[in-house]
């Protein structure tokens, strides 16, 4: 027990009541005196207490003492004797006796006199409630001042967003476009009533009848700006016309929250329901740069709001939601997520969940609903005529890049449409021009639709041009015209690049090299041997590949794999048909490089690939040998932008298309160039030596410039279905495809078409039409620039699978084996050198391997020499996608992550 609550002993004569009775005595009238009156510090514990008088007091406990100290002369608690001690200012030294009440009475009692211990730090409720008045009453009062202080919204004068200026690499105005150019405000009685109760049903049910305001939602909002993100729209439609009403002022600041929610009260008590509908359906955002209700209108369907129907209404309240994923045209260029086909269903489902609520609230009447099972037919998403050409595709391209690097530039979707902004590109007038001129000079001689409408409708091209010192975008052709064509081909089409993946497989070999063979996996993996491009591979056709340590690769189903050429042609001397791998890429020989791929492990080649800037989301296939043969789809920017990696001497820069940004109050945004070192110089430096024998003397001799040094790559895929050519000089590395894919997004299934016939070829490749259209681009786009040499290669690696020296044929009595074996000769016939039979047999007991597995696709032999790009994809239940197609879906566009 503690000290303090020790029973105390008892006083002689009579026990505790007589020590009760001997303090309350009235023989004398006198009053014991209160604890601590001495201001003896042992008074304070109730030990030794003495009398006023100088009687000792009677032993008890301190309750006691309290007690006694309180009773008057009936029992009564007496008044507060001046006389008695105190805590902080006692009648005789520094006793810590009770403190004494005070007559002076305080404004706010806290801590509470007369109250002890925690008692004492309770406020009363008279405090509580008196605090609790005054602060409501102090928002009342700051309520009542903003709320007089703020006006109606003016939607005439305020909701006007402004334009963003576009600027060419010299700094000359590209184009203007932005918001109040496509504004036009209406009035409620030309708006449907169908979109009035689509946007009530799906944005907010009860707007007929609440006060226009959430305050969870304005909490949520400030929340959100606390924590540094961006604030979220108001729930209520009446919010959110004050917020698109309120352009003027978008900062991300609590002053402005507070301003919006007194506009929104205010709005809500003074404006009838009808203007508030009128005038957010004439402000919001539909997408398309389409500001209001008639302008969205016009933008989707081509005509005015009050001809919209149901569908129609229900489907313009899904775009409110954000057109970027709800637009069926698609966003790749901001978002590679956005794609047509999945904001098609988006807008679908989003579509269907209004028309149902609108039954279900009462708007709609279930027959008319039920003729509105599908999405209406869509107009083209670029009406505005500043857009078309290639400037709609550099436009898309620059803001792609902005909103995907948005933590860097600063630039949101919101203030991107809000305006004002200063967005200086790389793009060079003179080049983009010359590119589309170069293409549309082959498409006019070439291709002719109403000639040969089976083989040359539908026929595409797509181009890029970077910059090795810097990165910078400076030209592309995304297509025929962007009001008419909505992919950018220049960003992602889908489009595998063939062989012009093999010099990343050469790369990633003088990287790492081979695996030895003799050693396991993991001590393979560590010793390895660097590959020069001296090094022997076979060159035959329809080679059966294996894997590093000697055995025969087999896919999941354990068939095994036979590489063909194009043609069907075997390359080198028999018996081995052994030829160095810069003959191989010269001449495209696809078995070399898929064996080559599968010595140096297909992981180092998707690294490799990487290093040099293709976006490992475009990477698909790398379980199978044709990984190496480009059954990958990166698009025309990122792979000009990786051979820029090797035009720059191992020196990785990502593409970029916005060198700056700037708005009223200043710059927001300014790209600083930044490289690193993907490969080493004597690596790069050797691939661009390989790769200029295959402009010198191979299957890009099209591709040869005027006084220049070129390096470079043509490729074409398995079935004939897209060609590429991928080249560079030290200034400037450009990439051009060229496919066939149906334009039209009505059309279910759509697929890449075979080229067969195309242009009256009976095949297109790299080394055709795409290496035609580089060599006339390149031309003038160089024109005038002084020529540059590549820098000379040092040698590397070593030479590998190099046969001994032959010895003399043996003699009888040197070997048993001879005299055992029935062939005249030691020397193994083409038939024992591979299972696989030959061209005109029938391909038993691999069948599947002649015809598809294996990749033997028709090939042929063009101007430029015999292109062996064409690859063989996997097999289709596996890769996801049949031969020539989309793969695994994975586009390769430039502004997918964080790049761009």
């Amino acid at each position: 027990m503690s000290e303090h609550r020790r029973k105390p002993p008892q006083p002689q004569g009579g026990g505790r009541a007589a020590a009760r009775r001997g303090q309350s005595g009235s023989s004398s009238g006198r009053r014991a005196a209160p604890r601590g009156a001495t201001g003896s510090p042992s008074d304070a514990y109730g030990s030794g207490s003495y009398g006023s008088g100088g009687e000792e007091r009677p032993h008890g406990g301190r309750a006691e003492a309290r007690r006694a100290a309180q009773r008057g002369g009936g029992g009564r608690r007496r008044a507060a004797d001046p006389g008695r001690g105190s805590r902080r200012a006692g009648a005789a030294g520094p006793g810590r006796g009770r403190a004494a009440a005070s007559d002076r009475k305080r404004i706010i009692d806290y801590p509470r006199a007369g109250k002890y211990g925690w008692r004492r730090w309770v406020p009363s409720w008279k405090l509580v409630s008196g605090l609790c008045l005054g602060f409501f009453g102090s928002l009342v009062a700051v309520a009542g001042i903003g709320y007089a202080m703020v006006g109606v919204p003016d939607v005439a004068k305020t909701a006007k967003a402004q334009n963003n200026v576009y600027y060419w690499s010299d700094r000359t105005e590209m184009v203007s476009t932005g918001g109040e150019t496509n504004r036009q405000i209406i009035n409620l009685s030309q708006i449907p009533k169908n979109m009035q109760y689509a946007v009530i049903s799906q944005e907010n049910k009860t707007f007929e009848t609440d006060s226009g305001i959430d305050p969870k939602g304005i909490a949520r909002a400030v929340f959100n700006m606390a924590r540094g993100g961006e604030t979220q729209g108001g729930s209520t439609i009446t919010q959110q016309y004050v917020k698109n009403a309120m352009l003027d002022d978008q900062s991300q600041t609590l002053t402005r929250k507070f301003k919006e929610l007194f506009v929104s009260i205010k709005v809500g008590t003074s404006v009838p329901k009808d203007k508030i509908m009128e005038g957010y359906l004439n402000t919001a955002y539909y997408g398309r740069s389409a500001f209001g209700i008639q302008a969205a209108a016009r933008a989707y369907f081509n005509k005015d709001a009050i001809d919209l129907d149901a569908g129609e209404c229900a489907f313009l309240a899904a775009m409110l939601k954000g057109a970027t994923y709800y637009d069926p045209a698609g966003a790749t260029s901001i978002d590679p997520a956005a794609t047509p086909e999945a904001n098609t269903k988006r807008a679908l489902r989003q579509m269907q969940d209004t028309l149902d609520k609108m039954v279900e609230y009462g708007h709609l009447d279930a027959a008319e609903r039920a003729k509105h099972t599908g999405l209406p037919k869509v107009e083209n998403p670029r009406a505005n005529r500043a857009l078309s050409g290639q400037i709609g595709y550099l436009v898309d391209l620059a803001n792609g890049y902005l909103l995907n690097n948005s933590e860097k530039t600063g630039v949101t979707e919101r203030k991107l449409r809000e305006g004002g902004l200063s967005i200086y590109t790389t793009f060079d007038k003179k080049k983009v021009d010359e590119l589309e001129k170069a293409v549309k000079k082959v498409q006019k001689a070439n291709i002719d639709p109403k000639k040969r409408p089976k083989t040359d409708t539908h026929v595409q091209f797509g181009g890029a041009s970077v910059d090795p010192a810097t990165g910078a975008i400076v030209a592309i052709y995304g297509g025929e015209d962007a009001t008419k064509h909505f992919t950018n081909n220049a960003n992602e089409t889908g489009a595998q690049v063939g062989s012009t993946f093999k010099p990343f497989v050469l790369a990633a070999a003088m990287t790492w090299g081979v695996r030895d063979p003799d050693l396991g996996p993991t001590q393979a993996q560590d010793e390895r041997t660097l590959v020069s491009p001296k090094s022997l591979y076979s060159g035959k056709n329809k080679l059966k590949i294996k894997n590093y340590d000697g055995s025969i690769w087999h896919n999941d189903k354990g068939e095994e794999w036979l590489q063909v050429n194009d043609g069907d042609e075997t390359y080198g001397d028999p018996p081995n048909h052994q030829i160095d791998l810069r003959e191989a890429m010269q001449f495209s020989v696809n078995s070399a490089y898929v064996q080559l791929g599968m010595d140096v492990g297909l992981d180092k080649v998707k690294e490799a690939a990487v290093r040099a800037g293709v976006l490992e989301t475009s990477l698909a296939g790398i379980d199978y040998p044709s990984f190496s043969l480009g059954i990958s789809d990166p698009s025309a920017i990122r792979m000009a932008g990786s051979y820029a990696t090797f035009a720059a001497s191992g020196k990785q820069r990502d593409p970029y298309s916005v060198q700056k940004v700037t708005d009223k109050d200043g710059t927001l945004y300014e790209h600083e160039v930044t490289a690193e070192q993907a490969f080493t110089a004597k690596v790069a430096d050797n691939v661009t030596d390989v790769l200029k024998t295959v402009v010198d003397d191979g299957t890009g001799s099209n591709a040869q410039l005027t006084g220049r040094e070129v390096a470079g790559k043509t490729g074409t895929t398995d079935g004939n279905k897209s060609a590429w050519f991928v080249g560079y000089t030290p200034q400037l590395s450009t990439a051009i495809s060229m496919f066939r894919y149906p334009d039209d997004e009505n059309i279910k299934n759509r697929t890449f078409l075979e080229m067969y016939g195309t242009g009256d070829q009976k095949s297109i490749h790299g080394a055709s039409f795409p290496s035609e259209i580089w060599h006339d681009y390149m031309e003038q786009a160089l024109k005038g620039e002084e020529p540059k040499a590549f820098p000379e290669p040092e040698p590397i690696g070593e030479v590998v699978n190099e046969l001994p020296t032959p010895t003399p044929t043996p003699t009888v009595t040197e070997t048993e084996e001879v005299e055992e074996s029935p062939s005249p000769t030691p020397t193994p016939t083409e038939s024992e050198v591979t299972p696989s039979p030959s061209a005109s047999d029938t391909c038993e007991p691999f069948d599947w391997n002649c015809q598809d597995t294996g990749g033997t696709g028709t090939g042929g032999t063009d101007t430029g020499g015999t292109d062996g790009g064409v690859t063989t994809s996997p097999d289709p239940t596996e890769s996801g996608g049949e031969n020539g197609n989309n793969g695994n879906g994975n586009g390769g566009g430039l502004f997918q992550g964080t790049t761009g």
